[in-house]
């Protein structure tokens, strides 16, 4: 046996260079490449092996650790999981920041390499700089907060150790149904020390993305239960997008009469105009889908988690003769709801689901059904894609605020632009095949129940943590997976306000992406939720401080995103009206560089409800009138759902 004497740095390199990954044939390199930040934890070890030798990973640039990480998160997903880019920090803040991030792909089952900087395995130095001391435990460090949202989490306190840590990391980076974050925390001495490593620690890995069958059991109880049903309604998760099994989804639905409901991770695996497309499904779902939901006597849920958004709350499939089928790589996922499991990849299980389900002659029982709730939803649409604040008949499609406040929002702003209009809007401005990115606030549920996707893959949201700052970050993780693509972030005042310093490395790295600032001077989402369940509005919009009652409750706060932005060199635009928002769309097509467009919106004229309920904590004491009515109804509602 011959060895390789490096720094465990050096190692690690060298190491990442040499994995790959392999689907249906196809073989690539399994790291693009590597985030970075420097600090003193880790400049003089990761920094060192990089700048010496990176081999083909190329190295890029971070502004925050949370942002980077989440555009490596981001890339992960546009690319199916096939490639990754890892990200490496200091200690101390450095590796607190990314923390969000570990759970962001975590919740979401995103694989993320996380090589953080650590305190000193010898501990000579204690405290070193930035490091917490716990007087009960000195071999913790802030590094063991990323234990609660990693899937897999290791410390290398010796050089030797890094070898069955990183084995140990591909499995579950590779894993097709339990990735997530990976953290590897590296104190900083050890990223230093030499030793000799053996040669068959960097032999090429090629890590196969093999394509489970289901057991014959599984695949006859299924077929049976499906047989036995009238009105089986799939949900499409976003397994079916990263098993790139949405032409045989198409295929079954359409060879069974089966109609199927996205969730935010499914959505534009099947383009959105498909006869059998109800479109979102859940809380953020439109009525199409959630009218046909309440009937369904079968739920045939493909790669989806069955979150509360999803399934109302386990409140919304209403017939007393439901019951659900898991397709489900994930053993744990396809557990859920009592359901009949298929553990199994959904390209190969569809598959299999076909040939059978042929044989029987079977084909649902709808008529009209879906057709006809289609048709009703395609009307909605267009009156929220019309929604004029100018008109007569007006009214906010959220209740709340009284005339006499939007009138002081119009005011300040000069815009009387409603959400839905200039969603519609974007939708028919921007290219087919343009990629759009969002996470949190009112948006997600708009662009579930509005957008429609004419191109497969272009819909990326991050739903599974609804993390704040994500959808700027996420912007460029895609563009950098489809660098061909126009990406459009979908972004609230608020959410940019928490995040969006990867702007600058888009600009940095040439990967144009296009913010959409809806600046509706809030954090209107939540100004809703607590709106529609009795509390008058606190701490939710953006005002200033009332000196004489020393309130939040002053003058709204007016910010101007778009000049802020143009100090960084992005190209920005500002929209009152839908003509200017028309033509800084078309003049964004024209840019090299990324662009922005600052949008004020009237709150408000977001989309609400559908038929879903969402079980959320309502005060059971409260000397408000509506606050304990909002409580009441909750658990009344609460009697309809299931309880587990």
């Amino acid at each position: 046996m011959s060895f390789m004497k490096l720094t465990t740095a050096q190692a690690l390199i060298k190491f990442l260079n040499q994995q790959y990954m392999e689907r249906d044939g196809k073989e690539q390199k399994l790291f693009k490449g590597i985030f970075t930040i420097f600090g003193h934890g880790n400049v003089l070890g990761m920094g060192q092996a990089l700048e010496e030798d990176s081999g083909d990973l190329e190295v890029y640039q971070g502004r925050n650790e949370q942002g980077m990480a989440h555009a490596a998160t981001a890339f992960a997903k546009q690319m199916h999981h096939g490639q990754l880019i890892a990200c490496t920090t200091s200690v101390g803040p450095g590796s607190a920041n990314m923390v969000t991030a570990a759970g962001t792909a975590t919740a979401n089952n995103i694989p993320l390499l996380l090589l953080t900087g650590d305190t000193f395995a010898t501990r000579q130095p204690d405290p070193v700089l930035q490091q917490i001391e716990q007087p009960y435990n000195l071999g913790i460090s802030t590094n063991d907060a990323f234990k609660a949202v990693s899937k897999y989490w290791d410390r290398i306190n010796r050089p030797e150790q890094l070898m069955s840590a990183m084995i140990n990391a591909m499995r579950v980076l590779t894993s097709q149904g339990d990735a997530g974050a990976v953290t590897i925390a590296l104190p900083q001495d050890v990223q230093g020390e030499a030793y000799d490593f053996p040669d068959s620690f960097f032999k090429k890995r090629v890590y196969t993305i093999n394509r489970k069958r289901p057991t014959d059991r599984a695949l006859n109880e299924a077929i049976e239960l499906i047989k036995s049903k009238k009105k089986p309604l799939i949900i499409c998760g976003g397994g079916v997008r990263y098993s790139e099994a949405a032409s045989t989804l198409r295929e079954f639905s359409e060879a069974f009469h089966i109609p199927f409901a996205e969730t935010q991770a499914g959505k534009s695996a099947i383009e959105s105009s498909h006869p059998l497309n109800l479109g979102g499904i859940g809380v953020t779902g439109n009525a199409a889908a959630n009218s046909i939901a309440k009937s369904a006597d079968l739920v045939i849920g493909i790669g989806t988690r069955f979150t509360d958004f999803t399934t109302a709350s386990k409140h919304l499939f209403q017939s007393e003769d439901i019951d659900f089928i898991t397709i489900n790589i994930s053993e744990f996922h396809a557990g859920k709801l009592d359901a009949t499991q298929v553990v199994a990849d959904a390209k190969t299980a569809l598959h299999a689901l076909m040939e059978e389900l042929k044989d029987a002659h079977y084909k649902s029982s709808y008529e009209s059904e879906i057709q006809e709730a289609k048709a009703s939803w395609a009307v909605e649409l267009k009156r929220l894609c019309e929604t004029n604040y100018g008109a007569a008949d007006f009214k906010p499609e959220v209740a709340g605020h009284l005339d006499e406040e939007l009138a002081e929002y119009e005011e300040i702003f000069g815009s009387s632009l409603t959400q839905t209009a200039v969603i519609g809007q974007i939708n028919k401005s921007i290219d087919d095949d343009a990629i759009v990115v969002g996470s949190s606030g009112s948006l997600p549920g708009d662009l579930q129940r509005m957008w429609m996707s004419k191109t497969p893959n272009t819909y990326h949201m991050e739903y599974g943590y609804s993390c704040m700052g994500y959808e700027v970050s996420g912007a460029l993780g895609a563009k950098m997976a489809a660098p061909d693509q126009e990406v459009y972030a979908f972004v609230g005042d608020g959410s940019y306000l928490m995040l969006h310093s990867e702007l600058i490395t888009s600009i940095q790295e040439q990967k144009k992406i296009n913010v959409l600032l809806f600046d509706n001077a809030g954090f209107g989402c939540i100004n809703n939720l607590q709106m529609g369940n009795g509390i008058r509005s606190f701490g939710t919009e953006f005002r200033m401080r009332d000196l004489k009652t020393n309130q939040l409750t002053g003058s709204i706060m007016h910010i101007d995103y778009a000049q802020s932005a143009a100090g960084y060199g992005v190209k920005t635009y500002t929209a009152r009206t839908m003509e200017q928002l028309l033509a800084a769309l078309e003049d964004a097509k024209k840019q090299a560089v990324s662009t922005l467009i600052d949008i004020k919106v009237l709150p408000k004229t977001m989309t609400d409800g559908y038929g879903a309920w969402w079980h959320v904590g309502v005060a059971e004491v409260s000397k408000n009138d509506s606050i304990q009515s909002a409580f009441a109804e909750k658990e009344e509602q609460l009697k309809k759902a299931r309880q587990y």
